[in-house]
């Protein structure tokens, strides 16, 4: 059988599963906003599959909080960059589809790893952005903040307005920890338990975004993950789709509004 054909009876079946679901969880990585022409920064269609970037360095390093705090022109250099390929553009039909799901069940979450803000543009309100907003810069010392859209004429690095201290990003640069009140939540939801967790376009390196997965396992609530490259849950997985989020999610979500259709007429 090949992939095309064992994806669709997949989704044909996680469809009709959903059914009785009340409680959904989401969890995305930058392979979700690929279909948004956004690069991913490591695996397939990675920005920064090599060891190193341009300065000698891992992607990992130089967006760290002691880069920032030791070279913040070369953090900003790759924030900037990554603004840029965000600037023009805007969410897709997975996130259109999660939102969609969020008016019709009675509880869906997003745990997204992504900062691009766009499960919020797409009409998502349950988000934990656990890593943060690109778009909100706030200063190092004065607590100035401002939102912005564009990166191309941005000066790197920053600096406020108010002071001459640095600006940066309301987001979580590696190395740094976590924001509390959004681990909290995430426990939150946790403890109330999911019936679906979908796991979309990440990785899965760090254990915050594996964890749910691993407990999905361990209770009983069934586990997807949507992802055309290998990731560090893809053997815990009760099921897995090797393709992208878009077609994937506006598939199933199809499916399903036709099953649903279908027994109202029944």
């Amino acid at each position: 059988m090949s992939q095309a054909d064992n994806n669709s009876q997949t989704i044909a079946r996680l469809a009709e599963m959903l059914a009785p679901s009340r409680r959904i969880l989401f969890i995305t990585g930058a392979g979700m906003s690929a279909d948004s022409g956004l690069p991913t920064y490591r695996g397939i269609g990675g920005l920064y599959n090599h060891e190193e970037t341009e300065d000698g360095v891992s992607i990992e390093e130089a967006l760290s909080g002691q880069m920032l705090q030791t070279r913040p022109e070369l953090t900003w250099k790759y924030l900037a960059e990554i603004g840029r390929a965000a600037m023009s553009a805007s969410f897709n039909r997975g996130h259109e589809v999660i939102a969609e799901m969020e008016e019709h069940f009675e509880h869906v979450c997003v745990l997204t790893q992504n900062i691009d803000g766009f499960h919020r543009l797409a009409g998502s309100k349950n988000v934990i952005d656990i890593h943060g907003d690109m778009h909100t810069l706030y200063c190092t010392a004065c607590g100035f903040s401002q939102s912005v859209s564009r990166f191309d004429n941005i000066q790197i690095p920053p600096r406020c307005p108010q002071c001459p201290e640095l600006l940066r990003p309301e987001v979580v640069l590696f190395g740094e920890s976590l924001d509390t009140h959004k681990i909290e939540q995430l426990f939150s939801e946790l403890d109330e338990g999911f019936d679906f967790v979908f796991t979309i376009g990440t990785t899965s390196v760090f254990p915050y975004i594996a964890q749910p997965v691993h407990l999905a396992r361990q209770l009983g609530w069934t586990s997807v993950e949507i992802n055309p490259a290998q990731s560090q849950v893809s053997e815990v997985v009760d099921h897995r789709l090797q393709t992208s989020a878009a077609a994937a999610l506006d598939e199933i979500w199809q499916r399903y509004n036709q099953r649903i259709e279908r027994d109202n007429w029944s």
